[in-house]
């Protein structure tokens, strides 16, 4: 049984840890979602996490399968009735089983209930076409803007923006 929650600050050495798993180094690559062949820093800092759960426009959520964390996506609110959608990650033993898709489902209506929001926004890496198709079935469709990746460094890739009406 899947269990959904918010985040809170003692969660977030649990939730850097599970965020690292998805996105960076062999564990990564059990799954399909990762970024382990094409980035080999860290991907977020429990300080950074930490920030984000103190600032009240952000909504962190959890799922959690047997008292263990096993997902996570974080929904941010850009006023005018817009939201974003980050870090949507599954733990990389558990993808393709259905829980990306309920946590994508689960943010989008926090993303209505807390923020008021018509529309969700997100950015995906532009080198993950399979990852972009899989939020156009989701029914995210691209804006035809580009942004520019967001991290330090010179790095050949760009974030390509999609969004999805919530009404």
């Amino acid at each position: 049984m899947i269990r959904f929650t918010t985040a809170k600050p003692q969660d977030v050495p649990a939730l850097r840890a599970l965020v690292e798993k998805c996105y960076r180094g062999d564990s990564a690559k059990q799954g399909w979602t990762h970024e382990a062949d094409l980035l080999d820093d860290t991907r977020t800092s429990e300080a950074e996490l930490a920030g984000v759960l103190a600032d009240s426009g952000n909504r962190v959520l959890l799922a959690a399968m047997d008292g263990r964390l096993v997902g996570t996506v974080t929904i941010t609110d850009l006023g005018e009735a817009r939201a974003y959608l980050g870090m949507l990650c599954v733990d990389p033993e558990l993808q393709a089983e259905g829980l990306g898709r309920a946590l994508l489902a689960d943010a989008e209506d926090t993303a209505t209930e807390a923020f008021g929001a018509n529309v969700m926004e997100m950015t995906v890496i532009d080198a993950r076409p399979e990852l972009i198709t899989y939020y156009e079935r989701r029914g995210y469709t691209r804006t035809g803007e580009k942004r520019p990746f967001p991290a330090p460094g010179d790095h050949p890739f760009a974030m390509v923006v999609l969004e999805r009406s919530l009404r």
